[in-house]
Formats: structure tokens, sequence, C-alpha cells
């Protein structure tokens, strides 16, 4: 499992505990703007490599967006429902609302209570949970075949019914300050809040998604209903199903479940783009911890840009290949140069690099936990001689080859199952289109050792990155 990365939020069934948690795991396009039209329209896309059911696309009058897979290996069912909203789309003042209002769609509606709606999923074999990342929020159940109508029902119930109850936005307040400060408590996380911060002067990925602790104390219940109201309507969303059914029965389904949710305003989006940055910028935290930790972020394209998947190519020589696929496992990075260069001399005890994923153009990270006998400036001083080994000389034949099998059997992994099948039907979408996931290997295997090293030359150069470090101190004091 990849360890460092850039964040998102996932969301188990709450009751009046915390139980969600910030992931930091290594491992999410072009604006997509879907019409509302009179005559849904059906259409069947390519059949995935290696894969026998083609997919069944369709919208909904109300501007739904729908993608059906039929996958008979299990009597399961994966329903998935994404929205286009996550901590992207906040403000000075709202951040961290987009997650909130996570939290407050398993706090129940009129027909669908709060106290019943975890019982109802488990007592069918069932399974469910939400994610709330930089420019989506989604939620998913997966459960037997014959019981998947209770997810059709739910989810298109909390789309527009949810009640956030002024007593249920309070103590989901105090929820998230204490998730909040569960993580102020984790150097990584105060390394990366500020790496970001440094990053994104401009653009709304400036802010982490747990949102700020200002806003989490100030924002009230009539701004998350308005945030919902605006946002959780069926033209901002795409509904993903894979698993054991007849796609006409499935349509049947969906159709009588969402069909009749009336289509909203099309939802504010609109971003301002963070401009070139001109020079390094560095910043050092202190705080009580024995280890010191070493983060470089690099302003990278978006998943839609040319550039994407030779950066995946990239980051797969220097540290390992990332993994799209929040489901999915890691691959060991012990070949990779940046593990023989700082672990196996004991300049660092771990690295890790990872791309993801974005609307937006984001970062690409490159993290290492510095070895006791070692310090801070060694590690920058290494990462930047390897960077500069693939700037002036193209990877060999070999090793691409050897990054190339890595990073298609990471991608390969992580598109086995049911629920990951979903997942990539939906996250494509939130990204750019489902076609990307479908030509992703091909594109893949088109990378070049010259793009490799264009790739980077063009984008991991001083200039163009946010060097953190986070220092121990004691009383104060650094150490």
């Amino acid at each position: 499992m990849r360890h460092f990365a850039p964040q998102f939020i996932s969301s188990m069934p709450r009751t009046s505990s915390v139980t969600s948690n910030v992931f930091f795991l290594q491992c999410t396009n072009t604006p997509h703007n879907q019409l509302i039209i009179s005559m849904p329209k059906i259409e069947v896309l390519c059949y995935i490599p290696g894969m026998q059911t083609p997919i069944t696309k369709l919208t909904l009058e109300n501007g739904l967006l729908v993608l059906l897979r039929e996958i008979h290996s299990a009597p399961l069912i994966s329903h998935w429902v994404w929205y286009r909203i996550g901590s992207r789309n906040e403000r000075a003042g709202s951040t961290g609302i987009s997650h909130w209002v996570e939290h407050m769609q398993f706090k129940g509606t009129s027909k669908h209570s709060s106290s019943v709606l975890d019982k109802a999923i488990s007592r069918e074999g069932g399974m469910w949970n939400a994610f709330t990342h930089l420019d989506w929020t989604t939620y998913f159940e997966i459960l037997p075949t014959e019981k998947i109508d209770l997810a059709l029902s739910l989810e298109a119930d909390r789309m527009s019914n949810s009640l956030f109850d002024p007593d249920e936005v309070s103590s989901e307040r105090n929820v998230i300050i204490s998730e909040r400060q569960g993580n102020e408590n984790e150097p990584y996380f105060q390394l990366t809040e500020e790496v970001q911060a440094a990053a994104f002067r401009v653009h709304s990925y400036h802010h982490m998604v747990i949102g700020d602790m200002a806003d989490l104390q100030t924002i009230d219940r009539d701004d998350l209903y308005r945030h919902y109201r605006n946002y959780y309507v069926p033209n901002n969303t795409v509904l993903a199903i894979a698993g054991d059914f007849d796609t006409d029965d499935m349509l049947s389904k969906v159709r009588a479940a969402y069909e009749s949710i009336p289509a909203g305003n099309n939802p504010p989006h609109k971003f301002r783009a963070e401009p070139p940055q001109s020079g390094e910028r560095r910043v050092t935290v202190e705080g009580p911890a024995e280890t010191t930790y070493v983060q470089m972020a690099y302003h990278i394209p978006p998943a839609h840009h040319p550039d994407f998947l030779a950066m995946m190519v990239l980051d797969s020589l220097l540290s390992g290949p990332s993994n799209l696929n929040l489901f999915g496992s890691g691959i060991s990075n012990k070949t990779s140069l940046l593990y023989l260069a700082l672990v196996e001399q004991e300049l660092a005890v771990s690295v890790h690099g990872g791309v993801q994923a974005t609307q937006d153009p984001f970062l690409y990270t490159i993290s290492s936990i510095v070895h006791p006998a070692s310090s801070a400036e060694k590690v920058i001083s290494t990462v930047d001689d390897q960077i500069k080994r693939l700037q002036d000389q193209p990877p060999s034949g070999d090793s691409l080859a050897r990054a190339l099998k890595q990073a298609r059997a990471l991608f390969a992994y992580g598109s086995e199952s049911i629920t990951n099948q979903a997942f990539w039907l939906g996250i494509s979408e939130m990204v750019a289109t489902y076609d990307w996931f479908l030509q992703f290997l091909d594109n893949l295997a088109e990378i070049t050792p010259h793009d490799v090293q264009r790739a980077a030359q063009t984008y991991l150069r001083p200039q163009n990155r946010i060097l953190g470090v986070y220092q121990p101190a004691e009383n104060g004091k650094q150490v």
C-alpha cells in the first residue's frame, strides 16, 4: 500500500462517534456538461480489453448520466452515485462543506431514517460507504443481486430528501472538528496541508478536503442545505452500476427510481486557474515528533492531458507506480530509483511518490521519512540527483519496459472485481470520460523514453516545485 498522497476522505456510516478517517494514499478533465434531452439515447460503448460485455451509457430526461456493465462472475451488484462536487468547489468561508454534506447524507430522510439505514444494508448482506475528494463526492452500495432495489431506493431518496436536522448538524460539527483535530496530531497531515496551501494561491485546490478549522466552527445548517440543493441534482450526477443483472431490467429499475427527480439549475462550477510558478517555494513545519519528513510537490497536468501518462511512467521509474484506484493494492517499489538511492543507502526509512487523476492541474508528490542517521538536506540532494539523471538521459529500454509493466499490472489489478469496474465507470466521467479508461492501456503503451525525459525536464524543475520539511521540535526549539 502506498502511504503518502493527496487526500480524500472516506466515510463509514456514522452514529454519534467519529467513524470516518482521512486517508493519505498515493493513489483524480475537461468540464463535463450533460444536457437534458427529451428522448434518452442509449449508447453501447466499445469493449473493455480482455472482457466480453459492453458498457451501456444513456442520459435520462432529467440529465442523470447512467453507465451500466453486466458482470456475471458473482451474484452481486455494485451501485455508485457520483456527484460533481468536492473541495475544489469551495471558497474561503465554506471549506470542508462538501465533506460535511456527505456526513449529513447518512443522517436520514423521512423515508429512510438514520437509525435503520445501516441495519437495512447489513441485514441484506451488503456494505456501503462514501468518499469526498478534491473533485467529487461518491456513495456506493454492494448488495446481493436480488437486494439491489434497496440501493436504488436509498440513493434516489437522499439525492433530494435528506433532512439536515439542526441537532444532527450540531452533532456532526463536533465529529468533524474532532476529526480535524486528530489529523492535526499527524506530522504528515501538517506538512501536506502547508505544501498544498503554498502550491495553490489562486485555485481552490488550496485547502484540504476536511476544511479549515475556522470554517468548521462557523458553517451553519442553512449553508449546508444550500450546498446540498445546489449540487445534489440529477444533471450534476453520474450513476454507475456493475454486476449480475440484465441491462434492460436494470434500466427499468433505474428509470423507476431516478427519472422522476426533477433536474436542478446548472450548478456553479467556476474556477480560477493557478498561474505558473516562477520559483521554488519552501515551507518548514516544526512540531512534537521524533522523525523528519520531506515532501516535494511539483505542478503537473490533469488526467485528460497527454502528458499525464508520461508522468505516471516517470513516477513508476522514480518511486514505483501510483494506483489510481482507491480500492486497489500497491506494488513493491524496491526496484525504483529513489528506493535504491535513499532507502538502500539508509538516507531514508521510506520513499513514495504519487500521481493523482484530477480535473484541473494538481501535484506530483515525492514524500520520504528521513533516516535517523541522515538529514533532510541529504534526502533532497539525492532526489535531485535522480531526477537530473532522467532529465539528462532518457531511461533505457529495459527500465522503461519494467516501469510500463508495473503500471499496467497495477491498473489491471485495480480493474478486476465488480466493485472496481463500477468504480472506473464513475471516476472516469469525473476526470474525463469513460473513453479515457478504455484507452488507458493503449495510450500508456505508446509512451517512449523521450516522452519520459521531456516530462522530467518540463515538470520536475525546482522552479515548479514546493519543498516542504517537517522537523521535530522540543519546547519550541528545533532539535
